[in-house]
Order: C-alpha cells, then sequence, then structure tokens
C-alpha cells in the first residue's frame, strides 16, 4: 500500500475517533509504534490539528476543527457535484451562495484539464432553469437556520394588508417557481401558514423553544388539514388539462378523459379558493367551474372588475 493512501486511511481513522493512542493505531492497520509516530507527525505537518498527551495514559487527541479531512472523488462523482450545482443556478439568493461558489472553485481548481473541459460542457448544454427574480432575500438563511435549531421567532412580515408582527415557529423552507416559501406554525392563530421568505421584512426575536413540531419533510406528506371541506368541479378542455397538470397542487387530482379533456372532482379545503381562483381565471374558457359556487362568485367579480376599468364612458 501507498504511503499516500497509509496516510488517508489513518487520518479518517483518527478523525473518527478524536481520542487514541499509537497502540490503537498500530494494531488497527498491523505497523509498527515507530511508524505510527512518523505517520503522526506527517498528518500535523499537513495540518491536522494533534495534541500530544504525556504520562502513563498519554495519547494523541485531535483538536476540534471544522475542517473536514480530505474526501478522494472520482472524476464523474465531482461533475456530477457540478450538476448539482447547476441546478441551483438561476436563484438570485440561496442559504448558502458564499460557501457554495467557495466549494466550486476549490473542486474547479483541483481538476486535471479533461474534467475541467467536461465540466464546461455541462454547464453549457444542461440548465435546471427558473424565472430570474430581481427580488432579493437577505432572511433565507436566517430562518432556514431558526428552522434547523427549533427556535421561535418573531417577524415582521410584508402582506396585502401592510406590515403585521408574526409570531412564528418556521418548519423549512422550499424554492418554487424561482421564489423561496416558508411553511411556519403561526403561534397565535395555532396553523400552519404559507410565507413568502422575501416578504419578511425584519426579525425582531429568536426564542428558544421546547415543544416538537412537524419538519419540511412531514408537511410536504400532509402540507395542509382540511377544516372546511368544499368540493371543486371543474371541467376542462384539452389546454385546461395540460395547464393544471403542470400546477404542483392540482396535478394530482386532473382526471383525464380518453379524448385528451378532462375534469377535477376533489374535495378541498375552502380557505384555498383564494389561493386556486387566478389560475382558473387565467386558464378563461379552458376551465368551466361546476362548484363550488364560492369560486364562480370570485371569478365573476373579478371579470367584472376588469370589464369596469376598460369600459368607455359614454
Amino acid at each position: 500500500m501507498s504511503k499516500a493512501k497509509r496516510l488517508l486511511d489513518i487520518l479518517l481513522f483518527v478523525s473518527a475517533k478524536k481520542k487514541f493512542t499509537a497502540q490503537e493505531v498500530a494494531d488497527e492497520f498491523n505497523i509498527s509504534i515507530r511508524t505510527v509516530h512518523r505517520y503522526i507527525l506527517d498528518l500535523s505537518d499537513m495540518g491536522l490539528p494533534i495534541y500530544a498527551e504525556q504520562g502513563r495514559n498519554g495519547g494523541y487527541t485531535v483538536l476540534t476543527s471544522r475542517l473536514l479531512p480530505p474526501i478522494l472523488f472520482t472524476e464523474d462523482e465531482v461533475v456530477s457535484i457540478f450538476f448539482a450545482f447547476q441546478s441551483l443556478h438561476y436563484y438570485r439568493d440561496l442559504p448558502f451562495n458564499t460557501e457554495i461558489k467557495s466549494a466550486s472553485h476549490k473542486l474547479y481548481s483541483s481538476l486535471q484539464e479533461e474534467a475541467k473541459r467536461k465540466v464546461d460542457k455541462l454547464q453549457s448544454y444542461i440548465a435546471f432553469w427558473n424565472p430570474k427574480r430581481a427580488i432579493e432575500t437577505p432572511l433565507l438563511k436566517a430562518v432556514l437556520e431558526a428552522a434547523i435549531e427549533n427556535k421561535n421567532l418573531h417577524i415582521q412580515y410584508e402582506s396585502k394588508s401592510g406590515t403585521t408582527t408574526k409570531y412564528i415557529h418556521p418548519i423549512g423552507v422550499y424554492a418554487h417557481d424561482g421564489l423561496w416559501y416558508m411553511p411556519a406554525f403561526d403561534i397565535t392563530k395555532q396553523k400552519v401558514l404559507l410565507f413568502r421568505v422575501d416578504r419578511i421584512f425584519s426579525i425582531l426575536e429568536r426564542e428558544e423553544n421546547k415543544e416538537e413540531f412537524l419538519n419540511l419533510e412531514e408537511w410536504f406528506g400532509n402540507p395542509y388539514e382540511i377544516k372546511q371541506p368544499i368540493r371543486l368541479h371543474v371541467l376542462l378542455s384539452r389546454e385546461g388539462v395540460r395547464q393544471c397538470k403542470s400546477e404542483p397542487n392540482l396535478e394530482d387530482l386532473v382526471v383525464i378523459k380518453e379524448d385528451g379533456t378532462g375534469f377535477i372532482d376533489s374535495i378541498i379545503d375552502k380557505g384555498e379558493l383564494n389561493f386556486i381562483s387566478p389560475l382558473f381565471y387565467r386558464l378563461g374558457v379552458h376551465a368551466q367551474i361546476v362548484a363550488p359556487k364560492e369560486l364562480i362568485n370570485i371569478l365573476r367579480q373579478q371579470a367584472k372588475d376588469i370589464l369596469s376599468m376598460y369600459q368607455e364612458n359614454d
């Protein structure tokens, strides 16, 4: 076995143990105590922070470090990492934007020329496109860290009614259509609400929390509880089917008939009506609402408001 490979194996071994003796390393790798001490000196010269403890019960301690030990990647593994980075390229803000750029630069600099050409081609021929938003999301990393650390937040939030103060527990963040969203448990209203992260004006206070809340993965499995069940029945043209199948909240509800037209006939929460009405208004004649009456009234009012705005004054 080459010395470089042996050094790497010992590096991984001692980094995992944190505290160890030369005898433990000798037994693990079937080498002499003298060879162990020589390898430890080599690792120390390479920058691994190792502290030697003298005495009868002495040994070595790897000092706490946030630096990871060297990791060996194959060329295809590195290309796959750049493939993942490419999926984030069109987002203006990311929770770890600086770190992603730094990691990408380090990986690219370490590649052989042939691998660099492969990565360059990858970035020129494939993209995970999202609309390039000009909206800044400066508090994205802060709310994500609050969710991970199980913190409650007092935030100032910009909504249709103006700037309001919210007392929430964030359960995660996710990106959709170039924007970042945060499902959070509203402690005042005692229910989960969905917030746009870019509309969080400021974080006023962070609080420790001992209660258990669901996380983002669990919320995706059951995004909302139907408290006010109401029937949604919509007849769809071929174009209506195509567009509704492109909407994450509706695609599973669409039933397609043999001629390509379709329909939606399902139970939803009444609170979703204002959220889905813009989609059905945009679909126009390609989506005919049969029920509920409340949704029909919302669309009628929207049509009247626009019509009155463009009516000529006689």
